[in-house]
């Protein structure tokens, strides 16, 4: 019976520490609005799935649309503190 176990080593090694940098978290941590924004946009959208839209549902997923785009408008305005630093 033949091994089916990979003949080549690893092309890539793993790094020895696989925590996330201190500029990592400050980039998901920047993006947290934007990301909690959306998953409540998608909450509205997943509650429709299952039943016919109303119009409260409608005011939901536009509420929830708008602060989508008022979150990413304001992740696009900030500007980080690296770029403001250095000019």
């Amino acid at each position: 019976m033949k091994s089916i176990a990979a003949l080549q080593k690893c092309v890539t090694a793993l790094p020895a520490d696989l925590e996330p940098t201190d500029a990592e978290l400050d980039a998901i941590e920047a993006e947290m609005p934007v990301v909690l924004a959306e998953v409540e946009l998608l909450d509205a959208l997943i509650a429709l799935l299952d039943r016919p839209a109303v119009e409260f549902d409608g005011r939901r997923i536009r509420r929830a649309h708008r602060r989508v785009l008022a979150a990413r408008r304001a992740a696009a305005n900030k500007t980080p503190s690296a770029t403001s630093a250095v000019a």
